[in-house]
């Protein structure tokens, strides 16, 4: 009966995984291929939209800086209800009585004005500069935009790649979990008929039962590999996801000397042209602290029309307007050192940035290397472990042959059932570990974009 247990247990396990993967809440299944996934997170991911809107932010940043250079119009209106008017002392000599002083109240009970005022760059250094930053800025928003994508692309693949390992392994289990089950009923059978002992039976039923807890913990860190890939697309967990690509539609390429060729590759790296960008916007801000140092002339222009009246509903029956136009110089003439000393701050980021930038080339030729040589290993150890489990099922396949004809023993096909899952077990990490090497040697040429 327990056998018959441990059966129905990985039938339900199955049934349970093929229904989770075809029945949705709202009924639609998503059938995608590693591409259709990345693909899905460049619209719905949220550090991906996040980025698209920086973008969108950087347009208007530099329709803003554009408008500052534009005419700048303003309105004014005011109004004064002088509950008692100002009163003014005037000597008393202009009324006939000197050594005296006179209170006299000047102005009307109401007042209004209403005006108008311009003002116009003609020459700004630092607006000159600040239009060439402004259009930097937005080509650094589109470069953080194509690195949240890149950064998207990779975490998707690799989350695909875990589902399909683990759905690999999981078929491992049912082969093993079959021909163990054979093994079973026959040691079982043997030992009804007085062949073998008790403690044949019991040891290969340990390790059947072993095989299915291990089974059944895999199915459920598939169903969690799924959900982890749902999270990376953006797309919700609850959702209906079934993958289309295979294992076998992945290339793995032994032959990565081309790679080393192109010594120009660093180019292609996002974070090259990041830095490249920053080091752009520094020399900008170098330009703009120089840029203090000239001086700034702008027109202005006012036009206002003032009404005064003791009696209010006679306030606007008469205006008196007046305007006027200018220019404004402002010359700079010394500021004690602080001009000087913020261009050669400025001057001090644009040699960091350049020497970051020499780092950073530095550092991705040797990120290159370190993923070349991991890719490499990564495919001789994934040959080697599949050498080893080929070796492990015929050292299997000779045990039992040997047990069967009493020449061997149990303890020997138990061991070399235990050689097999360890073999399998190899091979599945180095598979993935030989996937995930691949899309880390893509990244470190810049391959994926």
């Amino acid at each position: 009966m327990k056998y018959l247990f441990f059966t129905a247990t990985v039938f339900c396990a199955v049934a349970f995984k093929s229904y989770a993967q075809e029945a949705t809440p709202n009924g639609q299944t998503f059938n995608f291929t590693v591409q259709d996934c990345v693909n899905y997170a460049y619209e719905h991911q949220s550090a991906v939209v996040n980025s698209g809107l920086d973008i969108k932010s950087a347009e208007y940043k530099v329709k803003e800086t554009t408008g500052i250079g534009l005419p700048q119009i303003s309105g004014s209106a005011s109004f004064q209800d002088y509950l008692k008017i100002p009163t003014t002392l005037l000597p008393g000599e202009f009324f006939g009585a000197p050594g005296t002083f006179v209170p006299v109240k000047f102005g009307v009970k109401y007042q209004s004005n209403l005006g108008v005022s311009l003002n116009q760059i003609l020459f700004n250094g630092s607006y000159l500069v600040g239009l060439k930053a402004s259009r930097t800025y937005r080509e650094l928003s589109q470069r953080n935009y194509t690195r949240s994508k890149i950064e998207a692309n990779v975490a998707v693949t690799k989350a695909y790649y875990q589902v399909l390992v683990s759905d690999e392994q999981i078929k491992l289990y049912d082969a093993n979990i079959t021909q163990l089950k054979q093994q079973v009923d026959q040691t079982v059978a043997q030992n009804k008929q007085g062949f073998v002992e008790k403690i044949d039976v019991d040891r290969i039923t340990v390790q059947y039962n072993n095989l299915i807890t291990n089974r059944e913990n895999v199915v459920r860190s598939l169903a969690l590999n799924y959900q982890m890939l749902k999270f990376q697309m953006g797309m919700p967990i609850d959702e209906n996801l079934v993958l289309k690509d295979k294992l076998s539609d992945v290339s793995l390429d032994n032959n990565v000397a081309e790679m080393s060729v192109d010594t120009g590759f660093y180019h292609n790296r996002i974070e090259y042209s990041l830095q490249e960008t920053q080091k752009k916007l520094n020399e900008l801000d170098l330009q703009n602290k120089k840029t203090t140092y000239l001086p700034t002339l702008s027109a202005n222009g006012s036009y206002a029309a003032s009404y005064q009246n003791n009696n209010f509903s006679k306030l606007y029956s008469q205006v008196f307007p007046s305007s006027y136009i200018g220019l404004t110089l402002n010359v700079p003439i010394f500021s004690g050192g602080q001009r000087l000393n913020q261009v050669r701050q400025a001057k001090i980021e644009v040699q960091k940035s350049t020497n970051d930038l020499v780092n950073l080339k530095n550092t991705i030729n040797l990120d290159a290397k370190v993923a070349t040589v991991s890719y490499i290993n990564g495919l001789q150890s994934l040959n080697n472990q599949k050498r080893n489990q080929e070796l492990a099922q015929e050292v299997l396949r000779v045990s039992k042959v040997k047990y069967q004809q009493g020449v061997g023993s149990s303890i020997e096909v138990t061991q070399a059932q235990t050689s097999l899952e360890d073999a399998d077990n190899k091979y599945i990490q180095g598979l993935y570990d030989a996937l995930v090497s691949k899309v880390d040697l893509d990244k470190a040429y810049g391959r994926i974009k």
